[in-house]
């Protein structure tokens, strides 16, 4: 596979105004945590966290979230956010991000926002239009039509009404074919009309690094060893625990993240418990080819081989010399 050219930086006499943040974004398992920390070694840094699962308390083995010690090396936000019961949005996100940007930024520090949530990057960068709440009644009534035809048969009706948002989604990613047609049924819009991007602005200018294996190989590889780990630490435990408080439910966003899904269907008796591994990597893997293909619409990104050895250092080359070109905004130096 070839690997993407990264845009050159334009001439000083044409380049944007300098971003105010950096972004290091790429799929599940590509090597987004070790990197960022490495920047941390040399940068004064604070992590934004561009997940749409680290928000949630209580869910740390599933998500791989950063470890205590990673904690306290490097300040980080947006992690154990909200209750899993609770739901969390790219307008949520938007609206905490830019907040925070502005605060770190006047700390004298450098925001570093990591992740693997696509669509947050994407709303961050280009905005987006306030989407229509979920409505019961039209949740259930698509579950009910999704149990008598399959999802796939509701993916070929988003494609009818909104082909741009299912050319991206896989036939049975029943969440974003649910979310996309309770859309279309309460605005009677796409909801890939919600994304459209908005002309840029002098103060939209993005500098960001995407992890990208060039190897699949590698990276299924890698999402396998990080699901063993994960049973090894006692996750099923942890989804255990989070279906004994007795009001989560299967439909909500918390208990649909890849792993925590597959780990209740499996409890719920939906398909044998020795099957969980080969489903929870699948549908990682099926995440991780999600992730990409968002990536490769970003024109804007700067690529790095995620399985090079030297991969860390190339993100922190790469900052470094952002903030030297004055690509980037000049922050204070670490106190």
């Amino acid at each position: 596979m070839p690997r993407p050219v990264s845009p050159p930086l334009p001439d000083a006499s044409t380049r944007p105004a300098p971003a105010r943040w950096i972004g290091l974004a790429g799929p599940t398992a590509s090597g987004k945590t070790a990197a960022a920390l490495a920047l941390a070694r040399t940068l004064p840094i604070e992590i934004v966290s561009v997940d749409s699962a680290l928000v949630y308390r209580g869910m740390d083995i599933g998500t791989a979230k950063p470890s205590a010690d990673e904690l306290r090396a490097v300040p980080h936000h947006l992690i154990d956010l909200i209750d899993p019961r609770d739901a969390y949005n790219a307008g949520a996100f938007v609206r905490d991000a830019t907040r925070l940007i502005d605060a770190i930024r006047a700390r004298g520090r450098l925001p570093l926002l990591v992740g693997g949530t696509m669509l947050y990057f994407n709303a961050l960068v280009h905005g987006i239009d306030e989407m229509p709440t979920a409505d019961a009644a039209t949740r259930a009534a698509i579950e009910a039509q999704a149990a008598a035809l399959g999802w796939p048969a509701l993916h070929a009706q988003l494609a009818q009404v909104d082909p741009v948002t299912a050319a991206r989604l896989a036939p049975q990613d029943s969440q974003r074919i649910q979310r996309a047609l309770e859309v279309w049924h309460a605005s009677g819009r796409p909801l890939s009309s919600f994304h459209a991007q908005r002309p840029a602005r002098a103060d939209d200018a993005v500098a960001l690094i995407s992890l990208e294996p060039t190897d699949r190989a590698w990276l299924h590889a890698r999402i396998a060893q990080r699901f063993d780990a994960m049973l090894a630490a006692g996750f099923m435990n942890e989804v255990q625990r989070l279906r004994a408080r007795g009001d989560l439910v299967a439909t909500l966003p918390s208990m649909r993240c890849v792993g925590y899904r597959q780990a209740w269907q499996a409890l719920e008796g939906e398909f044998p418990l020795a099957e969980l591994r080969e489903r929870g990597i699948a549908a990682t893997r099926q995440l991780a080819k999600r992730q990409i293909t968002w990536l490769r619409s970003m024109p804007q990104r700067h690529v790095v081989a995620a399985e090079a050895a030297d991969a860390a250092q190339q993100v922190r080359r790469q900052a470094e010399a952002w903030l030297a070109q004055g690509a980037v905004q000049a922050v204070a130096s670490a106190a």
